[in-house]
């Protein structure tokens, strides 16, 4: 499909989430390839991969879910965000598990309008960049908003916990 004729996009759970909060944010669809990643999501969009931020859903030892946004060219070391928010443990929820927590797929998972309140920890760094593209609750399409916007809407706890 040509760029050009993509000029409706979908209404999730998350856009309606954003819409509620006044939030200011631009939708970008894309062609999504299974298994791609942000680095398929950043070559689409011709964005660095380290704009794209990652929803991770992981639980602590308790099987407590939490929400990890992430640089898309950095994984999460879950040793340091344990110690960071105080669990023993944290590990990803397997994608079943994300699933029913979210109300969203794997490769569309969003951290807005999630189906559960989750908290949410965000990696400091994401808030230097300019503008961030995150999943819009669809796979194929992000949403692109200032950090700024993202903190004010989500108000997530700041943590350093990037593997480079």
């Amino acid at each position: 499909m040509e760029k050009t004729k993509m000029r409706h996009f979908p209404e999730t759970p998350a856009t309606l989430f954003l819409k509620q909060q006044a939030a200011v944010f631009a939708s970008h669809l894309y062609a999504y390839e299974e298994h791609g990643g942000t680095k398929v999501s950043a070559r689409e969009l011709d964005v660095e991969e380290n704009c794209v931020v990652k929803t991770l859903i992981m639980e602590d030892e308790a099987g407590k879910p939490l929400i990890v946004l992430m640089h898309g060219d950095c994984k999460v070391s879950t040793k340091e965000l344990a110690r960071q928010v105080g669990c023993k443990k944290i590990e990803p929820c397997k994608p079943e598990v994300a699933n029913r927590h979210t109300g969203f797929l794997v490769g569309g998972t969003s951290p807005f309008g999630t189906k559960k309140k989750m908290p949410i920890y965000i990696e400091k760094t994401i808030l230097d960049l300019p503008l961030i593209y995150i999943n819009g609750g669809r796979r194929g399409y992000l949403v692109s908003l200032n950090p700024a916007e993202l903190m004010r809407i989500l108000k997530a706890q700041i943590v350093e916990a990037a593997l480079r």
